[in-house]
């Protein structure tokens, strides 16, 4: 369905820029995995992907908190038809102790890095006539929590980023939207599960479905897979006309 096009996906070494790059590669298209790391295996990982699908996947390593470094990714990239931000991170604390180097840092890797990256896509999907935009946001970029006031305003700001761009190229073959998952269950959530039970004195069923997915109301993680399925209907012909809006992947999260 995608064969021809070329995705950039920030942030796709592990978990779900990892999951949507292996559905955007089953799909057809090249893909270019991204990280600031730059190991042996990164590059592994890239050569496994091309030889399980069948299509080229390279890995170009890039510190997403620096903007020229995001623009730079997409140059390196020969530029690309689908790109899909995903680069992020996350620290919690009250407002009045949150580390102002900690906030800056958010700030540019989950908002401003889709800012540069999309500014320097958007040229050649226009030249083109055809590109997707796909934001990897959060359900916290439609509600809020306690304590994640970056990660919440960044996402919060991603979604606001996702409509303006629609509206700029609305008409011209290319979408924007945003993705909200909610939990996802990727390596990084999976290594939290044995220090939620051990802190809570509860077994692994029940730590997941009372502690960790209390407000995403399925009590169900979303899957990777899931996220690269949705990543794919959005970069197909039946999402031509889908723009400037957010898929909520949340068990119902937002629907509370």
């Amino acid at each position: 369905m995608l064969q021809g096009k070329r995705a950039v996906i920030t942030g796709s070494n592990s978990g779900i820029g990892l999951g949507v790059a292996e559905a955007l590669a089953a799909a057809g298209a090249a893909v270019v995995l991204n990280s600031f790391t730059d190991r042996p295996e990164d590059h592994a990982l890239a050569a496994d992907l091309s030889a399980r699908h069948g299509v080229s996947v390279r890995y170009i390593a890039a510190d997403m908190s620096d903007g020229a470094a995001c623009r730079a990714l997409v140059a390196a990239a020969g530029g690309c038809d689908i790109l899909v931000n995903n680069a992020g991170i996350q620290h919690v604390a009250p407002i009045e102790d949150f580390p102002v180097e900690m906030w800056n840092r958010i700030l540019a890797i989950n908002l401003s890095s889709a800012f540069h990256t999309t500014a320097a896509a958007l040229p050649g999907m226009k030249a083109k006539g055809w590109g997707r935009v796909v934001n990897i946001a959060s359900a916290h970029g439609l509600t809020a929590s306690p304590f994640k006031s970056a990660y919440i305003a960044a996402k919060h700001g991603v979604v606001g980023l996702t409509k303006t761009t629609a509206l700029e190229v609305a008409g011209m073959g290319i979408t924007a939207n945003a993705i909200c998952p909610g939990y996802v269950l990727t390596p990084l959530v999976e290594a939290q599960i044995p220090d939620q039970m051990k802190v809570h004195n509860m077994d692994r069923e029940t730590v997941i479905r009372e502690v960790m997915l209390l407000r995403q109301p399925s009590r169900q993680f979303a899957t990777v897979e899931q996220i690269g399925g949705t990543t794919v209907y959005l970069c197909g012909p039946h999402a031509d006309q889908v723009t400037g809006t957010t898929l909520s992947v949340d068990g119902g999260w937002t629907a509370l």
